[in-house]
């Protein structure tokens, strides 16, 4: 980046620790809070307190980051333009994902990208929240995000697949082998409701079935709800891809009325993804569709 004071202003709000910042972008703490201490002289105000319990921002300093982030992003697509006329020599491509694709697609993905471009480097970020990847897509802070449809933000989508909505029970439960789980089991067995971005997702199970769930624990690692489940403490609705080699003994049926969700890659509206991203929407639908064709869970 040209003006590495953006940078480190950003990354010390971040992580609310100048060691943090230096080690993470590789300057030493000296250095990070010169390059800070240079961008306060230069807006002639102060941007950050400091004090033994770290960093955070001055009123000025949270008013002024959202604008230090458009400069930021602004240029990486100044780069990215310029890496476009020279046909993917060179350039990045910032990809938000969510849990179960950054375990079950990413590598993958990423792996196939690099091979086929090898010059163009990937900066990937696990963002659960859904509609903080959004939001995040649509200031461009990330260049292509992978979401579950319908998004709300104005985001150009691509189809990537379609990924069924499971029932979790840990395997000696005694509907483990039935081949659906029934819909008045839904409102009658305890509930381990997935706490997160996706918990919307998993309510259509619900609505779907005309049942009302009898919640025992809300939890928001995926994890942890598996966990729960394979001890025999409740059921839990899932996506396949989450429970695809779930290291939990865990038994997966569907609801007797059957529910999906559309997983997709959204972008910034219009004609303003580079060509970097462009490959990288071109090589994940490529490589999800082999998968599916493999027999693999469709999505997350």
């Amino acid at each position: 980046m040209a003006n590495q004071k953006y940078e480190a202003f950003l990354k010390v709000v971040e992580t609310g620790s100048f060691k943090e910042a230096a080690r993470e972008l590789g300057y030493t703490q000296a250095g990070m809070s010169y390059l800070v201490n240079s961008l306060e002289k230069e807006l002639d105000t102060t941007l950050l307190v400091r004090d033994y319990g770290g960093v955070r921002p001055t009123a000025e300093g949270a008013d002024l980051a959202p604008l230090v982030q458009d400069v930021c992003n602004a240029e990486r697509r100044l780069h990215a333009r310029a890496a476009d006329l020279r046909h993917l020599e060179g350039g990045n491509v910032r990809v938000a994902t969510f849990t179960s694709t950054a375990i079950q697609w990413l590598p993958g993905i990423a792996k196939e990208f690099g091979r086929l471009h090898p010059s163009v480097e990937l900066d990937l970020a696990c963002i659960d929240d859904q509609a903080e990847l959004e939001e995040a897509v649509w200031r461009g802070d990330y260049d292509v995000g992978f979401a579950v449809l319908p998004v709300k933000r104005n985001l150009r989508t691509v189809h990537l697949a379609r990924d069924p909505l499971l029932v979790a029970v840990a395997p000696d439960h005694p509907l483990a082998g039935a081949p659906f789980f029934p819909a008045s089991a839904l409102s009658t067995e305890p509930y381990i409701r997935l706490e997160s971005g996706a918990s919307s997702e998993m309510d259509e199970v619900f609505r779907a079935n005309g049942a009302e769930p009898r919640v025992r624990f809300s939890i928001v690692s995926d994890y942890a709800v598996m966990s729960l489940a394979s001890a025999g403490l409740g059921f839990s609705v899932l996506p396949s891809l989450i429970l695809k080699d779930a290291p939990f003994p865990l038994a997966a049926l569907p609801p007797e009325v059957p529910v999906d969700r559309e997983i997709a890659l959204c972008l910034r509206p219009g004609d303003e993804a580079s060509a970097a991203a462009r490959a990288f929407v071109e090589v994940a639908q490529a490589w999800v569709g082999e998968e599916r064709v493999k027999g693999a869970p469709p999505t997350r």
